[in-house]
């Protein structure tokens, strides 16, 4: 009987440890996401990007690096059928995160890919850390031109 209460008592420590490290986790990514939220609206993109910033458009910065299989397997072809739904409502700007480590630290980019979804004022509106899918960014970009915050 004893040693079935040990070991109870040792798994239920470990499940406590387990939890609180997970939840110091989220709360770490959500304080980093609320820094990166408050940057300074984007004027300008780092030298040698592909794409100028366009006014009055929706924007995505599409963080990404040579080597990330995800990037290229799932988050490219879903910002490409985004463009394609959105069309003239939407700039996506591929970011190389190890090229443009500045713009990486300004939205405290944790994890490739990710992308952050800016509003017309070039204001960060959404911050997602690792792959986001077809429906979430559109609800994003949506709410980013929506005229009411």
């Amino acid at each position: 009987m004893p040693d079935s209460l040990t070991r109870l008592a040792i798994l239920a420590g470990a499940t406590l440890f387990v939890a609180i490290i997970v939840w110091s986790g989220r709360l770490f990514v959500e304080h980093q996401r609320k820094l990166a939220l408050a940057a300074a609206p984007l004027a300008d993109l780092p030298a040698g990007s592909r794409s100028e910033l366009a006014r009055g458009k929706a924007r995505i910065l599409f963080f990404s690096s040579a080597d990330c299989s995800q990037c290229h397997t799932l988050q490219e072809p879903a910002l490409r059928r985004l463009r394609e739904l959105r069309g003239d409502a939407v700039d996506v700007v591929e970011i190389d995160a190890p090229s443009s480590p500045g713009l990486a630290r300004r939205y405290r980019i944790l994890t490739l890919p990710s992308t952050v979804v800016l509003n017309a004022e070039g204001e960060a509106h959404a911050i997602n850390y690792g792959f986001a899918n077809i429906k979430k960014l559109r609800e994003q970009v949506e709410a980013a031109l929506s005229p009411v915050r």
